[in-house]
């Protein structure tokens, strides 16, 4: 009969699960009665259920129908001998670094996003009894947030998973994203802590969780930590994330399919880089195990687990290990190579497979200096994600009431910004771009004249006429002014001119790629609101068409800016913010002499990069006023917008 092993972190007991098992299609399939749980065993492949890229290995979605449920002790699952023979990688170690080295330089080198997860296989021949090898986990691992053994007849998956996914308790969702890694032995705990590499790792994951959270919790996620995660043999650092929802537990899973640190950021594009890259398909890595229940006043519950440090044993005996390392801006290949080897051995020396030393754990968390640097993680991140509040303690008098629609370019900030424009006081909806339609040019503005709606006095540019003046191109790779505006300017679409505010969101790619759908979306999107004179606020990939729009070049950073917290001048006032960028425009200049009138520009003295500007009736900002890397992010909100709405009469009331 099927059945499941399960233990939780510092409980002394094993919960035995046994039922029926049944294959589903979809996590809406999964069945949800009360007094019957589910366990469900959840392939990566299901991330096609939210659209995104995937090469589909067909790893069936399968649920454990629980009929009878029980506890027995530790000692009933002692440590057993296995035998592993004919190991080795799918990929060796040259064709990974290769791997690596391409994602750095063709992926996050052009924009593509901040960091991307790119795995690989351990394979070997099992032999033994798979109560043995999860007897061998039980007593070899420690700190694991689940140790289990699912065993559903076709397939055998056994592991020691560090990180809950996601989990739903009394009505109170909760993340647990985790990040970096010291092996014990390797060197000294606080170099790890003090490594940039790992803290901007964490960081990353830390605003990817946060943009899951912010579409499964009401208010967002509240930011808790950052806590040292020990292990037997490693060491994490992580941060919990909790907020109060009321979405069925089906679709929590669905929106937040997947983790970023097995997939990457942003998650939709990560999903193709990986689809690009591995050429194969992941079956379980990546994916979730998880308990569906219901308490006892009926309401749904969910414990959900990320399948890693976990080996899928197929019924022939092939054992399979799948391990990934995060690739960011400072990864090397070597590097990355190494850290696959780490986390492969962590498996099988837990499992008896390779020789090991057991080390002591959970002592290091006591020392102060460990402390102080965890604590000194969030002294420049933004409050708004890690202090409670007051509901309206933010609200904006001339911002309250107003309706804004967001414009998602693929990535989910857009979530995290819809949160703090509600606190302060906007009605928000946020749209995918490909929803928001342009109506076929024909009523365009004439090129020359002023719009009659809106502030401000603008004229439209003559379409690919370089009227607008260059500003200068800087070094690296710059496009000429004015040449987006090939594209055309059709009329607002009706969504966009019945709200007050219009923000074009941040997403992955190259701004100057007109042969991109999306990106030709975007700038035909941004010029028919630029030229009727509707308020608009524009953010990172946003900021890079509204730039180009205006005439200002842009330009490839020759370093990428994923993940990285800066203090800039903004406007003139000191500001720390965080960028996740490989593009921006660039000028000599801080006042900007355009078609639509001065604007003002927020430029970087060192390489004249334009971190922000301003103009009759918008704004845009290279950084992420959202992410919790951006120490001012909310303040800065509090200070662009309300101008933006300035006299502005609105065209409609919210329903």
């Amino acid at each position: 009969m099927p059945f499941a092993l399960l233990h939780r972190d510092g409980a002394d007991h094993v919960d035995v699960l046994t039922g029926d098992v049944v294959t589903v299609a979809t996590l809406d399939d999964i069945p949800m009665t009360p007094g019957t749980p589910v366990l469900a065993v959840i392939p990566y492949r299901q991330i096609t259920e939210r659209g995104f890229a995937c090469v589909d290995d067909g790893a069936p979605l399968e649920c454990l129908l629980v009929r009878s449920r029980h506890t027995e002790p530790l000692s009933n699952f002692p440590p057993g001998e296995i035998t592993l023979h004919d190991g080795g990688f799918d990929l060796s170690d040259d064709e990974y670094a290769r791997v690596v080295e391409e994602v750095l330089r063709d992926e996050i080198g052009h924009g593509a996003g901040a960091n991307f997860v790119i795995h690989r296989t351990y394979q070997a021949r099992f032999e033994g009894d798979p109560r043995a090898a999860f007897g061998r986990l039980l007593h070899g691992e420690q700190g694991t947030y689940w140790t289990f053994l699912v065993d559903t007849g076709n397939r055998i998956l056994i592991g020691a998973t560090p990180e809950r996914h996601v989990s739903v308790l009394d009505g109170i969702v909760m993340m647990n994203p985790i990040s970096g890694t010291f092996r014990h032995g390797s060197g000294d705990i606080l170099d790890f802590l003090r490594d940039p590499k790992e803290i901007e790792e964490l960081y990353m994951v830390l605003d990817e969780e946060l943009k899951m959270m912010a579409c499964v919790a009401e208010h967002g996620g509240q930011v808790a930590g950052p806590y040292l995660k020990e292990m037997a043999r490693l060491t994490h650092t992580e941060y919990l994330l909790a907020g109060r929802g009321s979405l069925d537990v089906r679709a929590v899973l669905r929106e937040t399919m997947f983790a970023p640190t097995v997939t990457g950021s942003p998650i939709e594009n990560a999903c193709r880089v990986i689809a690009r890259h591995e050429r194969r398909g992941r079956r379980y890595y990546a994916g979730v195990v998880a308990l569906l229940d219901h308490d006892e006043a009926g309401r749904q519950t969910l414990d959900a687990p990320i399948l890693i440090r976990t080996a899928e044993i197929t019924p022939d005996g092939l054992l399979r290990v799948p391990v990934g390392a995060t690739l960011v801006r400072h990864s090397t290949p070597a590097g990355e190579v190494a850290e696959t080897h780490t986390k492969a051995a962590g498996l099988l020396s837990a499992l008896g497979a390779v020789p090991s030393r057991p080390l002591p754990v959970r002592g290091t968390a006591q020392s102060s200096e460990v402390q102080r640097l965890l604590a000194a993680r969030n002294d420049d991140l933004a409050r708004f994600w890690l202090d409670s509040r007051a509901p309206g303690a933010l609200t904006v008098p001339s911002l309250a009431g107003r309706h804004a629609v967001i414009v998602d370019a693929e990535d989910t900030f857009t979530g995290m910004l819809a949160h703090q424009l509600k606190a302060l006081g906007l009605s928000v909806t946020v749209l995918p771009w490909t929803t928001v339609t342009t109506p076929t040019p024909g009523t365009t503005p004439t090129p020359g004249t002023a719009p009659t709606s809106g502030p401000g006095t603008a004229t439209t540019p003559t379409p690919g006429s370089g009227t607008a003046p260059a500003s200068g191109s800087g070094s690296g790779t710059a496009f000429a002014p004015g040449s987006a505006s090939a594209v055309g300017h059709p009329t607002v679409p009706e969504v966009l001119a019945a709200a007050d505010l219009v923000v074009f969101g941040p997403g992955p790619g190259d701004p100057s790629d007109l042969g991109d759908p999306k990106m030709a979306a975007l700038h035909r999107l941004v010029g028919s609101v630029l030229a009727a004179g509707r308020p608009f606020f524009a953010v990172c990939l946003g900021q890079q068409v509204l730039a180009s729009q205006l005439g200002l070049p842009l330009r490839r950073r020759d370093s990428p800016y994923q993940g990285l917290a800066r203090d800039i001048d903004l406007f003139g006032t000191p500001r720390r913010v965080g960028f996740y960028s490989s593009f921006s425009a660039v000028a000599h200049q801080t006042v900007a002499a355009t078609p639509y009138g001065p604007v003002t520009l927020a430029v970087d003295p060192t390489d004249d990069t334009v971190h922000a500007l301003r103009g009759p009736g918008f704004a845009g900002v290279q950084f992420h006023p959202e992410s919790v890397l951006s120490r001012d992010g909310v303040d800065i909100l509090r200070e662009l917008l309300p101008s933006l709405l300035t006299d502005v009469v609105s065209p409609a009331i919210p329903g």
